[in-house]
């Protein structure tokens, strides 16, 4: 009898763990089925799972609505799939990165959040980010980088000519003092489209248009209908100036007053629509000049930090008794091409030098002498000899127009780029795991 109940209880226990070891296999199959296949590679169920969370978690800090699971998955997806292509090209170049680059950008991130990298890790954490996915992600988001820089950044010149031209057609200074906060809606066309398929995309564009214009939200269907790599962003493109803005929107952006949508503008890529989101002025731009000189030290096998340090100790104290700076430096630094001029530096702005001796010499009164100052180059000792306020409005312009036509330049090749990436790549989606 008690044999019989052993046995039956054996089988129970048989049967109860299959069911069970049955169910861990169908979950199991569930997330590692396979959603799409790119080139020779594919894109898992969980792999799509984690990123559409974290693409959730993101919208839903910046207080938008949520689209419905297909959609959102299906958006993710596309980001996914272009990601890996041109993961797969950056591959196939060469390009990697090392953990020590990806270290030091993770403690540069953390730095520019007034923390260090563990206090970083724990707000990640707590915001539900694992410090590992954090990683992976800026590991991609370098590489793609670099593979864009080098299939694209070098293609990208801009001449003098063509930032004259712009501040010559422009409104002069006024113009450019404009900033254009914009979002932005694609529904993408193919190379090659038939009409038939262009005919549908425009039909699809003008049908938003008419949506958004009676109030339906920009952001929810930006995030929903866009084809565009700020899809998942709602479409914001951010602040943009008047050269910042690509050629083709332009005409329509300088026409557009706050909320409004513009029509949709045809390109090579499908069907744009802008919403004008908001609209500011930029002040002049004045900056401070300031006269300086120095004498540098150089530190090598015969001159230590301490000897260095010592030698402008003694050429500071001969100063400060009467000696000439400029006769000091010419005969003392190791800066040839400043020494010839009795250490003079002659006018410079924000930047022109290196960080420490830029701090340094703004803590300096008019003829002041600093105490020994480290650098890159050596040890300095520095003298202010006089300050001013310039207006830099039009220097400044202009190097803020050639920045802005390169990057509207380099914005509009990758878009191109991006899109003939994808449709000459073998893609299946398997759309009904979706």
């Amino acid at each position: 009898m008690i044999k019989q109940e052993n046995t039956k209880r054996f089988i129970l226990v048989l049967l109860l763990c299959n069911l069970l070891f049955g169910s861990f296999l169908v979950h199991a199959e569930i997330l590692d089925s396979i959603v799409a296949v790119v080139e020779d590679d594919v894109i898992l169920e969980r792999e799509l799972q984690r990123e559409v969370a974290v693409i959730e978690q993101r919208i839903q800090q910046g207080n938008a609505t949520l689209p419905p699971t297909y959609v959102l998955r299906k958006q993710v997806l596309e980001k996914m799939i272009v990601d890996k292509l041109q993961r797969q090209l950056a591959e196939k170049a060469g390009i990697t990165v090392s953990e020590e680059m990806l270290n030091s950008s993770a403690a540069d991130i953390a730095r520019r959040n007034n923390m260090d990298v563990e206090q970083f890790r724990i707000e990640l954490e707590g915001q539900g980010i694992s410090y590992q996915s954090f990683l992976d992600n800026m590991r991609n988001e370098i590489i793609i980088n670099q593979l864009r820089g080098r299939e694209i950044g070098g293609r990208i010149k801009v001449t003098d000519r063509e930032v004259d031209h712009y501040l010559e057609t422009q409104d002069k200074i006024g113009e450019e003092a404009t900033q254009y906060h914009l979002g932005h809606i694609l529904i993408a066309v193919k190379e090659g489209a038939s009409s038939a398929e262009i005919q549908k995309a425009m039909s699809k564009a003008d049908d938003l248009v008419m949506k958004l214009r009676g109030g339906q939200d920009f952001n929810q269907t930006a995030i929903s209908d866009s084809d565009d790599a700020n899809a998942l962003k709602g479409g914001d493109l951010g602040w943009r100036t008047p050269s910042e803005i690509p050629t083709l929107f332009v005409n329509e952006v300088h026409q557009m007053k706050q909320g409004d949508i513009s029509e949709p503008i045809r390109s090579p890529s499908g069907f744009h629509i802008i919403k004008m989101l908001e609209l500011k002025g930029m002040d002049n731009h004045t900056i401070t000049k300031t006269k300086v000189r120095h004498i540098l030290v150089k530190t090598n096998e015969l001159v230590d930090d301490a000897e260095a340090k010592k030698r402008l100790v003694a050429l500071k104290g001969r100063i400060a008794d009467g000696d000439d700076f400029a006769s000091l430096a010419r005969a003392h630094s190791d800066d040839k091409g400043s020494a010839l001029k009795g250490g003079s530096l002659d006018w410079v702005g924000p930047g022109d030098l290196v960080k420490p001796f830029e701090e340094a010499m703004a803590n300096l009164g008019i003829n002041e002498v600093s105490e020994p100052v480290q650098t890159q180059f050596g040890w300095h000792i520095i003298q202010v000899l006089g300050r001013e306020n310039k207006d830099d409005s039009r220097e400044f312009k202009k190097n803020l127009v050639r920045d802005a036509i390169r990057k509207r330049k380099i914005e509009e090749e990758t878009e191109l780029w991006v899109r003939r990436l994808r449709d000459e790549a073998f893609v299946e989606i398997y759309q009904d795991r979706l």
